[in-house]
């Protein structure tokens, strides 16, 4: 008889002889000292005795004990025992030692069908699938016949191979040899059918079985959450009550991974009861599950009672727990949580840190970052591919850039995870430059892309407006097939409006075949972007048509949309939407609610809509005084500014250039000058371009000219257009041809393709008589192909915009517009009004000059208004450029003569006549 019973090393080979035989002498000692006291009434052959022990070293996997008794066994010839010998192919395979089941198996000489179950059970317990299923042809061959034993073990290996032609044929060969209804055997089947898939055929199995068990239930419960049938799942939990079957651990975590799949927190909390009432939910198992639903639901509460009530927290919980705050946004719970299980002595492992480090990235904090990088140094995990992938993304989105391309570098085998966590990183940091390049990179190294790498790129392709990237995306995407997903279609719409390639986008957004709230977004957003507000509007109306449920950010950008268009009822339209469907409370709506209303002329509407703002933020006080600003209450706009730093509120760039506005519109010169020179040491915030621009202009409004000029001497950069802008237009208003001029040449290097620079300076030459300096100009515009832009003014009524320009006779009510200026002509020279002839710098008469001024744009706008609307009507009118000086003197008067308000805004701000005045105290 060959020794085969040698004890294993660590790597599954066998020791030296010697060594074995020393082995077995301690072993064969230490086993009568063991059981001698144990069994002192057994005899050397009793083969239940010894099977009983073998029994339990196998359910407790024993292997010294196990191997002492098999050693006595050989030493006393009991070994080639039948039974004995069954049961130490079972005891070794329990041990993990298949190799030493089946030596065993190769000494009999006849095997039975007991000692071919024992095999091939042991082969599929220690995942031998192939070996199973080769002994079992070799059972076939010599004859020996299955029973309820075998089978369960080799349908386990078809199931575990997704071997189901094979396994149905041993399902005929089941019902061959009359074990269909023997429940072990269905209820194996049962799960090999679940596992394919095919829950009818499961369901009629099920169906078959006479007597079953909870294993029975089990399986085909486990199947229907396997295939997401979840539906079935509470039926079948339900029948299975009514059944008189009471549910185990396993039945409730499998229903609990129902409720997390049918996003059904209620049932999950049904079920949570159902395990407390019986006494399940101190299992660890079971425990695991329901912090793991609770979490992934987003009841972090939940989830972690559910958590405390479990006595001792294995690394399973801890994950999942954290995994499930990190995946809902609850950074600060999970770092906390990391904190505390290392307290518990808990070893974070290699599934702990990834989490962790998302958080970290969430919330771009380095330093925790770069300490859990350490602790995954100190555990030598680093170099596991998801650390290093938690690594890149954190550090990438924390704008570190060298450690994050460290961090990827030393990751030994780059996948497509790994460079999309890079690529992704340096888009959401705006390094676009580098991250096209990197993906370049990837390119060229032979790696593919999937859609998370293309909504990145087109990301930076859209931030660096860059037409041909995106382009070039637009095609990669089409050749893989992946223009179809709708983030990659919805990317590129984003991108080639960015790019102002609105058709193109266009084009995309009438292919889309999903149609979305975000594709519609979008869209929406590339329209307002380009200045296209009205087409913006129409799509969002379609929007709304298809009954497709807007979020909050497209709510804020139709409130944008309208605010570019000063469409004033559209707004208020959309304001009832908002309010009905309850997203008023959202701090974004709320802001580019009172954005809006500023920008279509109703301040108290704005005020109201600000007062409404439960928590209000910096950007929310921006948009109240610059709102106020811009209608000339310089002073409320003051108070308010103060009333934020009374809360507490820092202000950024945005609000101190609405500061300082507030003052330029309102002449205070003084406050102005108090801000801008404490700016830094009061907030600490650098001048920027539109801070200089704004000073410049109110010096140059106020007449300081000299002062204006200084500062542009001494700013710290270059001035842009905006700052010559400001120069020119306040030259033109006191007649300072010297510093106009410069001016003029300065803006029109900047912006050569705009023609109101060369039109503001024909203007001022000409009102200091200069008219050949006029020609001049004139030529200069006709060798660059520059036209004057025409005056242009727009009312809104009955959800209709209607255009004029000046002395425009196309309306179809022309002929009731010119009527009711000749009527109003007529009462505001009684009421003592005097054309300014001397604006008009046309070469014609004086009459013929008065009847150009009064048939200015704004005008014809404000007529229409007045005999289209009910008296007592607020007019609301806006104009492309400055409105002119005699307009402005005559909508004091009309104000006063019709009783009612007249809201005009111009290129630079709203003017409120009423009562005979203008808010803006005639400085503008």
């Amino acid at each position: 008889m060959k020794l085969w019973i040698l004890p294993l090393t660590n790597n599954g080979f066998r020791s030296s002889a010697s060594s074995t035989f020393k082995h077995f002498s301690t072993a064969v000692s230490g086993f009568f000292q063991e059981f001698t006291e144990r069994l002192p009434s057994t005899t050397a052959n009793d083969v239940a005795t010894y099977s009983g022990i073998l029994v339990r070293c196998a359910v407790n996997q024993t292997l010294l004990g196990g191997t002492q008794v098999h050693g006595y066994l050989l030493k006393s010839n009991l070994s080639t025992s039948y039974p004995l010998r069954n049961f130490l192919i079972s005891f070794y395979s329990k041990c993990c030692l298949p190799l030493s089941a089946r030596n065993l198996f190769d000494e009999i000489s006849h095997p039975d069908i007991i000692s071919w179950s024992a095999l091939i059970s042991t082969y599929v317990i220690n995942g031998l699938f192939f070996d199973a299923l080769f002994s079992f042809k070799n059972m076939q061959a010599e004859g020996v016949r299955c029973n309820e034993f075998t089978f369960p073990s080799i349908v386990k290996a078809c199931s575990a191979l997704d071997d189901f032609r094979l396994g149905t044929q041993l399902h005929c060969a089941v019902v061959t040899a009359g074990f269909e209804s023997n429940m072990f055997v269905a209820n194996t089947l049962l799960l090999m059918y679940a596992k394919s898939g095919y829950m009818t055929e499961a369901s009629k199995l099920f169906d078959g079985i006479s007597v079953r068990n909870v294993v029975s239930w089990n399986a085909l419960l486990s199947g229907f959450v396997q295939n997401d049938m979840f539906k079935e799942v509470f039926r079948l939990l339900k029948a299975m009550i009514d059944c008189g079957f009471l549910p185990n651990e396993f039945t409730l975590s499998c229903v609990l991974n129902a409720c997390l799949g049918a996003q059904d927190l209620l049932s999950g909390r049904v079920v949570h009861a159902i395990l407390r009432r019986l006494g399940y939910d101190s299992d660890v198992f079971t425990g695991n599950a329901l912090v793991d639903m609770y979490a992934k639901l987003g009841d972090i509460v939940a989830a972690c009672l559910a958590f405390e009530e479990m006595v001792q927290p294995d690394v399973v919980a801890w994950n999942t727990f954290i995994s499930g705050c990190v995946h809902h946004g609850h950074n600060l719970k999970a770092l906390e949580l990391l904190r505390k299980m290392k307290s518990s002595k808990i070893k974070p492992n290699i599934f702990t840190l990834p989490s962790c480090l998302k958080a970290c990235a969430d919330m771009e904090m380095l330093g925790l970052g770069e300490q859990i990088n350490a602790d995954a140094i100190k555990m030598g995990i680093d170099s596991d591919l998801f650390i290093g992938v938690g690594l890149v993304d954190m550090y990438s989105k924390c704008d570190s850039k060298k450690n994050a391309k460290k961090a990827f570098e030393f990751i030994q085998k780059h996948d497509l995870v790994s460079w999309n966590a890079l690529i992704s990183g340096y888009s959401h940091n705006g390094h676009d430059d580098e991250a096209l390049s990197f993906f370049s990179r990837m390119r060229m190294e032979g790696f593919n892309f999937n859609r998370t790498t293309l909504c990145s790129v087109l990301k930076s392709s859209a931030s660096l407006q860059a037409p041909m990237a995106s382009k070039q995306t637009h095609a990669l995407s089409m050749k893989s097939g992946l223009l179809a997903d709708k983030y990659v279609a919805n990317g590129l719409i984003d991108a080639y409006g960015k790019c102002n390639q609105i058709e193109e986008a266009g084009r995309l957004f009438e292919d889309c075949p999903f149609g979305d709230v975000v594709s519609y977004t979008s869209m929406l957003t590339a329209y307002l972007q380009s200045g296209q507000g009205e087409e913006a509007l129409k799509l969002f109306l379609e929007m709304l048509e298809k009954r497709l449920k807007p979020d909050g950010f497209v709510y804020s950008s139709a409130f944008n949309v309208c605010a570019s268009l000063s469409a004033y009822e559209p707004g208020k339209q959309i304001h009832c939407h908002v309010v009905k469907l309850g997203f008023i409370e959202d701090r974004f709506v709320g802001n580019a609610l009172v954005y809006m209303y500023a920008k279509c002329g109703s301040v108290e509407d704005a005020g109201l809509a600000f007062s409404e703002i439960s928590n209000r933020g910096v950007v929310s006080w921006s948009a109240m005084i610059g709102g106020l600003a811009q209608h000339g209450h310089g002073k409320e706009a003051l108070e308010q500014f103060g009333q934020m730093l009374k809360e507490g509120l820092a202000p950024n760039h945005i609000t101190l250039t609405s500061v300082l506005c507030a003052c330029n519109h309102a002449g205070l010169v003084a406050e102005a000058k108090q801000y801008f020179d404490s700016m830094k040491e009061r907030f600490g915030i650098e001048h920027t371009h539109e801070h200089y621009a704004c000073m410049i202009d109110l010096l140059g409004r106020a007449g300081r000219l000299d002062e204006a000029m200084h500062l542009v001497n001494t700013m710290p950069f270059e001035p842009n257009a905006a700052v010559w802008g400001a120069l020119l237009a306040a030259s033109r208003v006191h007649g300072n041809i010297e510093i106009g001029t410069r001016a003029a040449e300065m803006l029109f290097k900047h912006e050569p393709e705009k023609s109101g620079t060369l039109v503001l300076l024909a203007n001022m030459y000409a009102s200091a008589g200069r008219w050949e300096n006029v020609s001049e100009v004139r030529q200069l515009m006709k060798g660059h192909r520059l036209k004057k832009e025409p005056a242009t003014s727009w009312i809104e009524l009955r959800d209709k915009v209607h255009t004029f320009t000046a002395g425009d006779r196309t309306h179809p009510e022309n002929r009731k517009i010119y009527l009711k200026l000749d009527e109003l002509g007529d009462l505001m020279q009684k009421a003592g009004y005097v054309p300014m002839v001397e604006i008009d710098l046309h070469d014609v008469g004086r009459g013929e000059k008065e009847e150009l001024l009064s048939h200015h744009s704004e005008r014809l706008a404000v007529a229409l208004g007045l005999i289209s609307t009910p008296k007592g009507a607020t007019i609301r009118v806006k104009k492309n450029l400055r409105i002119c000086q005699d307009c402005h003197l005559a909508f004091k008067f009309i104000c006063k003569i019709v009783s009612r308000e007249i809201i005009v805004r111009d290129v630079n701000r709203f003017h409120h006549f009423k009562h005979g005045v203008c808010s803006c105290g005639d400085y503008w």
